[in-house]
């Protein structure tokens, strides 16, 4: 037996929830103050195996299933709520998730809670706005949208709860948004950001920053931290690239219609969270305090320092 508090952590084999469980993994003896138990529907995978391998309880449960959430949460002090929208492209069911991962807490009596949610879009871009189209009948964003219809799940169950406000993941760069080659053999990234500045962050500092939250109690519960790693302009990231990669990595801002027009799964929603970045750009980066935010995380990471630290693998993606 541990006398360490038991964080329950959800997309522990993913980026954000992952970058909690390896950070308190990681530490050791007097510091030492939590123990992770890591939520997955597949507890025989690779990843669920490594963290185990690592020190952490794997349990098995899923989201959609509410009779299986009861073991996620037993005798837990804390813990890392997130749901993944880009599983089922599905508000409804993000949403339709946090309720039941709330209520299961609340019966739990989970003394502190981390909902990794984002901004309502609408708030700055109205459903009757034609600059954007409507999507799923009531959002703009639906991930965004949906995660911040979600909120009150948790005060309205009691759950003592601290809103966690992420952002685009540098990692993105490598899979969905990586530049791409273009007809003539240069690298492009071509996203429909104008000149606005696009707020990213590493995964690994999401997971940094929340065990910081736990860190200080009761102090942070009921807050809204909004975080982000550095506000950078696309043609700045392309520059930043090209001295990453050693090859020329340009910047093709595309119109939103003309993303959206691309018509791949996501292509609307996409496009729509780009525009959203670009047109309320002022708001969405002043709610994310740089220096607040490596006073929660002082290793936090620029997008230079994650790009050295990541320059293989996005050689290897560009292959």
């Amino acid at each position: 037996m541990t006398d360490k508090k038991i964080i329950t952590v959800f997309g522990a084999t993913g980026r954000q929830g992952g970058g909690l469980a390896r950070a308190i993994l990681a530490e050791h003896g007097d510091d030492a103050e939590f123990s992770v138990r890591a939520i997955t529907r597949h507890p025989d995978s690779e990843p669920a195996r490594e963290l185990e391998r690592l020190g952490a309880e794997i349990v098995r449960a899923d989201m959609d299933e509410e009779e299986s959430l009861g073991a996620a949460f037993e005798h837990a002090y804390g813990a890392f709520c997130m749901t993944n929208f880009w599983e089922h492209l599905s508000a409804e069911r993000e949403i339709a998730q946090a309720g039941a991962v709330a209520k299961a807490a609340a019966h739990a009596g989970v003394q502190h809670a981390i909902w990794s949610t984002l901004e309502d879009t609408r708030e700055c871009v109205p459903l009757d706005d034609p600059r954007m189209p409507t999507l799923q009948e009531h959002y703009k964003v639906p991930h965004f949208d949906g995660k911040a219809e979600a909120d009150h799940l948790f005060t309205d169950a009691g759950v003592p709860t601290t809103f966690l406000r992420t952002t685009f993941f540098w990692e993105n760069l490598l899979g969905s948004f990586a530049p791409q080659r273009g007809a003539d053999g240069a690298l492009w990234l071509t996203y429909p950001m104008g000149e606005s500045r696009l707020s990213g962050i590493a995964a690994d500092d999401v997971g940094r920053i929340a065990l910081s939250i736990f860190r200080r109690g009761t102090a942070l519960i009921a807050a809204t931290v909004s975080v982000a790693g550095e506000h950078l302009g696309v043609a700045a990231m392309a520059a930043a690239l090209t001295d990453a990669l050693d090859q020329p990595v340009r910047y093709r801002p595309l119109t939103p219609d003309e993303w959206r027009a691309q018509g791949f799964p996501g292509a609307d929603e996409s496009g729509n969270m780009f525009q959203f970045y670009a047109e309320c750009e002022h708001r969405f980066t002043r709610a994310r305090d740089l220096d607040a935010v490596r006073a929660l995380d002082p290793a936090l990471q620029d997008f230079t320092t994650w790009l050295n630290a990541h320059r293989e693998q996005l050689r290897n993606a560009l292959i």
